[in-house]
């Protein structure tokens, strides 16, 4: 396993989305700052794509449950857990 996939958070050891989403801006500036050799960009690369991979899940996730949220019958707030083997139909 590469540094950057021991590295990276995944859906069990990320704190939250929001420290994942600011781990990726970091990367993106060190890849953007040219400082870097190619070993290390490819390594932060294969980081961001897993820290960017998260972060799509989890904003998919939230999605869910805001329009479960939203259809709940009668206007009743009623949270349903989202996981992977819901069915969303759009």
């Amino acid at each position: 396993m590469s540094k950057a996939a021991e590295s990276a958070p995944t859906a069990e050891n990320a704190a939250s989305f929001e420290e994942a989403l600011k781990k990726l801006e970091s990367i993106v500036e060190a890849m953007e700052s040219d400082e870097l050799p190619l070993d290390q960009l490819i390594q932060r690369f294969e980081e961001g794509a897993t820290l960017a991979k998260l972060c799509q899940d989890r904003l998919s996730e939230a999605e869910v449950k805001v329009r479960r949220l939203e259809e709940s019958l009668e206007g009743v707030l009623s949270s349903q857990p989202a996981g992977p083997d819901s069915s969303d139909e759009a």
